[in-house]
């Protein structure tokens, strides 16, 4: 069986003569055996994993992370914000891989324990820069932010303002308070409620709603990678220089 993994490994190593994540997954599910072993294997003949599923390393696209997901994926973290390579992987068989990814990305989950063996826990400690953002108008009350949002995106995914309460740990009243104060701001509704029976009875945003969740969430993501980025050049990259000088 191992010359069997070697040859597929040999095979269907990408351009840069890489292993991509995904397609070791594949090859163990083909062979019936446990992936550690095709991760293993590659180590032993020199071949590096690729293009992580779970975005640890290598550049899958991405989409934004779903507050949905996180609520799912909390009960797996430990104290540090981490997660198993094995139970995150599990996760993304109801949502899908790039779901995962980018909803590690978005809510700065690590990955631990790589079922492949390219890393066990990450070396050293984590730091990045966390910055919040939100929309005042000339008065300074709050108009939108993360919480409006997450509001709307479970709305969306739930089909219902007392299921989305729920999830969010919010009382009803305040779910529908951050509707009315982004209405009354809007000048529109971004909800529509049908009531009744059957399967056209619930909560449906309208296209602005969606507009102004993706608008949102690439706002917030376009601020943190410029904070991040500045923080390793002010930061780390000015540590690492005063270490090579000595």
């Amino acid at each position: 069986m191992l010359d069997k993994v070697q040859e597929y490994i040999e095979k269907f190593k990408n351009k840069n003569g890489r292993l991509d994540c995904g397609v070791a997954f594949k090859i163990a599910d083909k062979l019936q055996v446990d992936v550690a072993l095709v991760g293993d294997t590659a180590t032993q003949m020199g071949v590096k994993i690729d293009a992580c599923e779970l975005g640890q390393f290598g550049k899958l696209p991405l989409e934004f992370g779903s507050v949905m997901a996180y609520k799912n994926l909390q009960p797996m973290l430990d104290e540090k914000c981490r997660i198993t390579c094995k139970d995150a992987r599990d996760a993304a068989k109801g949502v899908g891989m790039k779901k995962i990814r980018s909803t590690l990305r978005d809510y700065n989950i690590d990955v631990k324990y790589c079922q492949l063996g390219c890393f066990k826990e990450k070396k050293g400690k984590k730091m990045i820069v966390k910055t919040k953002t939100w929309i005042e108008n000339s008065e300074g009350e709050l108009l939108f932010g993360k919480g409006k949002t997450e509001v709307l995106e479970v709305i969306a995914e739930s089909g219902s303002i007392v299921k989305a309460a729920e999830i969010l740990g919010m009382n009803y009243k305040k779910c529908w308070t951050h509707l009315q104060i982004l209405a009354k701001n809007l000048d529109e509704d971004l909800v529509n409620t049908k009531q009744g029976g059957g399967g056209s009875a619930g909560t449906t945003l309208n296209p602005r709603a969606y507009e102004l969740i993706n608008a949102y969430k690439q706002l917030q993501r376009d601020i943190e990678d410029y904070a991040n980025n500045r923080f390793k050049e002010l930061f780390l990259n000015d540590q690492k220089d005063r270490v090579s000088k000595k």
